[in-house]
C-alpha cells in the first residue's frame, strides 16, 4: 500500500521503554523479507525511561537514501496516549494520512483531541496485552492494528518476526501469546 510515493514513512509515539523502537524495527525486518528496502531508527529526548520519543520506520521499492526523521508521515502510530497533548502527535500527518492509537476511546474522541481530519484507528493495545501476556506490553498488539489500518505488510510477515525475536528469549508459551495480541488487535479494527 505504497501510494504514489517513493517511500512509506511511519512515526511510533511513545515513552521509553514501551517498545516503539522494537516496533519500527518488526515493521522494518517483516518489510525486509518481501524484499523491500526499509528502515528503522529511533530519537530519543532525554534517554530515560518513561521519557517521550518517537521511532521511525521507512518503507520503499527503491533505495533510501535520506537518514533524517520522518517529518511528513503516512501513519502515525501512538503507543501512549497521554502523549496526546504533551507532543503533537499528529504533526506533520496530512488529511491522507493515518493515526493508529492505543486507547479505549472512539475515532470521534481523538479526533477531537488531536484535531486531526483523516483516518483515525482505535484499539485498547493495552488491554488486549493485559489479557494475553499479562503485562502492560502494548507495542506489539499496536503492530497489529497498524497492519490492518494500513495494508502496509502483511500479518504473517509480523507474526514471524515475532517468533523469531522473542521464542528463544521468552519462550514458546510468552511467543504466542504475544502473538495472539497482535492478531486480536488486528481483529478490533
Amino acid at each position: 500500500m505504497m501510494k504514489n510515493k517513493d517511500i512509506y514513512e511511519i512515526i511510533i509515539v511513545g515513552r521509553g521503554g514501551q517498545g516503539a523502537k522494537t516496533a519500527s524495527q518488526f515493521i522494518a525486518e517483516a518489510a525486509l523479507g518481501k524484499g523491500k528496502h526499509i528502515q528503522a531508527f529511533p530519537e530519543y529526548g532525554p534517554e530515560r525511561a518513561g521519557a517521550p520519543m518517537k521511532a521511525y520506520a521507512r518503507i520503499s521499492d527503491k533505495v533510501i537514501k535520506t537518514f533524517a526523521p520522518v517529518v511528513n508521515p503516512d501513519v502515525v502510530m501512538v503507543i501512549d496516549p497521554t502523549l496526546i497533548g504533551p507532543v503533537d502527535v499528529v504533526e506533520g500527518l496530512t488529511k491522507d494520512g493515518i493515526l493508529v492509537v492505543n486507547t479505549n476511546e472512539t475515532p470521534d474522541g481523538m479526533k477531537k483531541k488531536t484535531g486531526f481530519k483523516g483516518k483515525i484507528y482505535c484499539v485498547d493495545a493495552t488491554k488486549i496485552s493485559i489479557d494475553t501476556v499479562g503485562r502492560n506490553l502494548p507495542n506489539t498488539p499496536m503492530l497489529g492494528a497498524l497492519i490492518k489500518a494500513t495494508g502496509v505488510i502483511e500479518l504473517v510477515a509480523i507474526t514471524d518476526c515475532v517468533k523469531h525475536k522473542f521464542l528463544e528469549k521468552i519462550g514458546e508459551d510468552k511467543t504466542n501469546k504475544t502473538i495472539e495480541g497482535v492478531k486480536m488487535a488486528y481483529d478490533a479494527l
